[in-house]
């Protein structure tokens, strides 16, 4: 199962401080914003803290919003997102009011915690031992098996600066309170250390938006890639798209292709794979467009992610995905592997999207399991087995 999208969400002051020294907790953010991160909760499949930011902040991570809720159980979701705690001692406080409210709450922990976190919150949580140590990349494979498709870590500064540092994070919201905090003892968002995107951890900026005095900032973290800027939250949902892949009927004719389109705020807004529906000769690309209202403002700040470079010649139907892509107003197209020349010679899709102005990324060391679903085309045999061995995803 694919690992969650990760939403780092923070408040800091301009200094970069996530609290000031005092015994009281320091507000960062006003109602604006109070209220665009319920509904960043309610976006959630499950929400995330430290069990420090547990201790000191005593968070009860739960969607406040009427309304919020109805729309969750009318979608059939859960009323509220499943809560997590991260807590490698198991050490947790059992008359936190975390415990006595809400329902669906998850310890993750090591093997040595989990007796004493059952000793401590006995029935109230499901324990997740997750061996000697946490390890973050398991946990969020135990999540994303859980059916946890959408991540909210609202904290601590130790949570956030791990998993940016790991390239787990998806993407970061952040909101800049007017305010200079100036202590230097005051707790920090993320700690020292190196991070991905080069030696200063640059990131690409997604949105920019004023709620009262308040800034909120969404960027993306960045990571090394082939062509184009590839961010982890890429990878993570072109790996589906390739996963996507193995769902078609196989074919002798054609390849088999996944396709994800993805929105800015990382919500995936449609799916699809080659002979879908048993229509057999509609592609990737074309059935996820298919999904969507035609002139989708969303299509102009998303991306859509496919296992195979779109096509830019078909027999079958009159236009191809390339420009089916560039006259929906898609503006931004992730890859992993070029098409080769088996039905069509000298195809160059990337080319043709470049050329009309959108931004192509290549992924090449996920060619490989882009590739495997297609195994059964005898052409490609000795191309496959040759790049599967360069590139190991």
């Amino acid at each position: 199962m694919p690992r969650p999208h990760v939403l780092l969400s923070a408040a800091v002051s301009l200094d970069g401080c996530l609290d000031d020294t005092g015994p009281e907790r320091l507000l960062l953010s006003g109602p604006e914003d109070f209220d665009q991160v319920d509904a960043e909760r309610a976006a959630s499949d499950a929400i995330l803290v430290g069990a420090g930011t547990l201790r000191a902040d005593r968070p009860r991570l739960l969607v406040r919003s009427g309304r919020r809720r109805a729309e969750r159980v009318a979608r059939g979701l859960p009323e509220q997102p499943l809560r997590v705690v991260v807590s490698a001692s198991g050490d947790l406080d059992p008359q936190d009011p975390f415990w006595t409210t809400g329902e669906r709450r998850l310890v993750c922990t090591t093997d040595a915690g989990a007796a004493l976190v059952r000793a401590r919150v006995g029935g109230a949580a499901t324990v997740v031992p997750l061996g000697s140590r946490v390890e973050w990349a398991a946990l969020l494979d135990e999540l994303g098996a859980r059916g946890v498709r959408r991540l909210m870590v609202e904290g601590g500064a130790r949570v956030h600066t791990q998993l940016l540092q790991l390239g787990l994070a998806d993407e970061l919201r952040l909101a800049v309170a007017p305010l200079v905090v100036g202590e230097p003892g005051a707790p920090r968002l993320f700690g020292p250390g190196a991070y991905p995107g080069g030696p200063r951890g640059r990131m690409r900026l997604l949105a920019t938006e004023r709620l009262g005095d308040t800034v909120v900032t969404r960027y993306a973290p960045t990571v090394p890639g082939t062509s184009g800027e590839v961010t982890a939250a890429d990878r993570h949902w072109l790996r589906l798209a390739c996963d996507l892949a193995a769902d078609c009927p196989p074919s002798r004719t054609a390849f088999s292709v996944g396709a994800v389109v993805v929105g800015a705020d990382g919500v995936e807004l449609a799916r699809g794979h080659s002979r879908e529906g048993g229509d057999p000769v509609v592609h990737a690309e074309e059935a996820a467009l298919a999904k969507l209202e035609a002139g989708d403002p969303r299509l102009a700040s998303g991306t859509v992610y496919s296992s195979l470079e779109p096509c830019t010649h078909r027999a079958s139907r009159p236009v191809p995905c390339a420009q089916l892509m560039v006259d929906a107003g898609v503006r931004r197209v992730v890859t992993a592997w070029r098409e080769p020349d088996t039905f069509v010679a000298g195809a160059d899709g990337m080319g043709a999207l470049a050329d009309a102005g959108v931004v192509v990324a290549e992924v090449a060391e996920l060619a490989a399991a882009a590739m495997r679903p297609n195994t059964h085309l005898v052409a490609l045999s000795k191309e496959i087995d040759t790049q599967m061995g360069a590139h190991k995803d």
